[in-house]
Formats: structure tokens, sequence, C-alpha cells
């Protein structure tokens, strides 16, 4: 990380105003409402770029080569860009396009149930007595573009905010690369109230948990790395995903049926991509090899308890945790080995472009 002195002295003195406001109302763009049709990431930038206007403007657009581009965060803080609750209507659902632009249909109305989510997370932690309770607030997710958006330049765009991170980096004609993309949900079941049993990332953990139960115990002896998870994900907001060796049981050496459990798991998280997004990454895991991906398990293989997985291949590391409170509070996280933040696609492009 790099951060900058005065960004942490303007996120301490934020952060504070943000404890003693009053709630701010969860934009409509934001979740409950019809999603925006999808349309091209340039375009939606475009759009976004040419509305915004004063302050809000100075936040929102910021040079690529602006350090917090590779630089997510999960966790509830400012951040670079502006926040929702900052944009006149029309930018905000200009917001939501932009984020529409970079995700599946399903995958966007995931974003808009994580983002409502902290509505239910604001009542839960008042009820609690925790004292800066009003920090969750939908109004708290930070868009911000990355250099100038044109179809055939480098320009990138994240929208971020407390458990969803999507990242994007246009590549001139080699198009958008979305990637890191993480989705996160505390309570990863809600126990109250009335969204009693919710649960947003449902499948993220159920699939894995169909697939464990396949396993023969012979296999659940090398697929479980470790008794106890490391209370997150493994590589964390990194910049760069690094593992070093590939643990667990690799899917060469699984039976049909649980190389198929693997690849639905797969293709579940894939779904949250856009669908050109979605075909590049599963095209590219197949030529690298499906039966060199590995999945992994740390911690309890019990419901309720904390645990963790991660499955990695040649070019993608998926992680899941759910650890923190008392184990209902999920991370989830796709890295793309070679193209986050654009990576070697990005680099070859610069390359071949003089500049």
């Amino acid at each position: 990380m790099r951060p900058l002195l005065l960004s942490v002295l303007v996120i301490g003195a934020a952060v504070a105003a943000v404890a003693s406001r009053p709630s701010t109302a969860q934009p409509a763009t934001a979740a409950g409402a019809k999603a925006p049709a999808a349309t091209s990431s340039t375009a939606a930038a475009a759009a976004l770029a040419a509305g915004v206007t004063g302050p809000a403007r100075d936040k929102a657009l910021l040079p690529f080569e602006h350090d917090a581009r590779t630089q997510l965060n999960y966790v509830p803080m400012v951040r670079a860009g502006v926040p929702l609750e900052e944009l006149a209507e029309p930018q905000k659902a200009q917001a939501m396009s932009l984020l529409r632009s970079g995700l599946s249909e399903s995958g966007y109305a995931t974003a808009r149930s994580i983002i409502a989510h902290e509505d239910i997370l604001r009542e839960i932690e008042k009820g609690q007595g925790v004292a800066n309770y009003m920090r969750r607030q939908p109004g708290l997710y930070y868009t911000a573009i990355f250099g100038t958006p044109a179809a055939d330049a480098v320009w990138g765009w994240r929208f971020e905010g407390h458990h969803l991170s999507v990242n994007v980096t246009h590549a001139g004609k080699d198009g958008d690369i979305v990637a890191p993309l993480f989705f996160g949900s505390n309570p990863a079941k809600v126990l109250s109230g009335p969204s009693l049993g919710l649960r947003i990332l449902a499948a993220e953990e159920d699939e894995a948990r169909a697939l464990m139960a396949l396993f023969s115990a012979d296999q659940k002896a090398r697929v479980v790395i470790a008794p106890e998870t490391t209370n997150d994900i493994v590589t964390t907001n990194k910049p760069k995903a690094e593992i070093a060796q590939f643990d667990g049981v690799a899917a060469g050496a699984m039976s049909a049926p649980q190389k198929a459990q693997l690849r639905k798991l797969v293709e579940m998280y894939a779904a949250r991509f856009p669908e050109a997004q979605r075909k590049s990454q599963l095209a590219r895991i197949e030529k690298a090899g499906f039966d060199k991906m590995h999945f992994a398990w740390a911690g309890s293989l019990e419901v309720g308890k904390k645990h963790y997985y991660r499955v990695h291949g040649p070019t993608v590391l998926i992680e899941y945790d759910n650890s923190q409170n008392d184990a209902n509070h999920i991370h989830s996280m796709w890295r793309d080995l070679e193209h986050d933040y654009g990576g070697d696609l990005l680099r070859k492009h610069l390359a071949a472009v003089k500049h």
C-alpha cells in the first residue's frame, strides 16, 4: 500500500463526521429499483464524466496513474472517488449504469443487495450499541474514473464501498478487464427482523459444501489444509495476489462428479461478470487446463463455524472466507492472476502503442 499522509488525515476527519450524521436514504437506483439497461463501460463512464460537476467532479475524475487505481478496499472507509450521497440524482443513475456495465444482470442484482445490506447492518449495530454504527450507509459507495474514457484508450474505473469492489481496466482495442472483483456480506445470514433468513451469498457457501460432501475421508484429509482460518481471505486487498503453491486437491485427481461440482462452483463465481468477460475467463481457465485447478479448505466443516476455501489455478484465484462475527460474515474475491488491474494485457497494449 502507498497511502498518502493527506489522505489519512482526511479519512480520519471524514469518518468522525459520518459517525455523527443522520442516516442517508438509500439511492433508489442502488437497490429496489429496476436495473438500468446494460451499456458499454466507455459510454457509461463518458456520460458520468460529462455530467458530474463541481467538487464531485474533482473527486470522481482521477489520473490513470493514481495510486488508488490498484488499491482496493472492502472495509467501511473514505476512499478515492465520489460517494453516491454527494451526487445529484441524474449522476447517481449514471454511476449505477457504470456499475451495471461491469457486471452481469445477476451480478448487478447481487451488488445492489450488498449496498442495501448496509441498512440492515446499521440497525443490527445500533441495537448492539456500536458507537459508530452510522458509518453503515448505502450512500457511501464511491465511483472513481481513472483517465479519460474512450474506446481506443487506456483508462479504468472502480465502484467500491463496504463489501463491494468492482475494478475495471479498459485496455484499448482489447476492451475491458473486470478484476479484481470482491463481494461480501455481513451478516451472511440475517438472524432477526424483517429480512430474517436472508443470505445474499448463499450459493458461494452451499456449492462449496456440496463439493466437500462428495469427497472421501482420504480426499478430505488432503483438501483441508488447516484446522483454523486466518480470519479473512489470505491475499486480503494486496495489489498483487500471490499464493506460493497450489494446495488441496487438483481437479485432475477428482472423480467426474467431483470435477463437475468444482466446475459448477467456478462458473457460479464467473456468472458475476458480463457475458464477454465470463466467456473469456472460463476459456482461459480451460486453455491453461481445468485439471490444474486446485480446491482447498480451512477451518471447520460444520455449518455455522469458521471456514474458508479457495479455488486456485494458473490464471485465477477465488477465495472465500466466513470467519468474522462468529462465522456470519462473508468475504469473497475473484483475482485474475494475469490481468488484475489490466496486468499482462495492459502491459502488452502499452508496449504496442506509442505514447
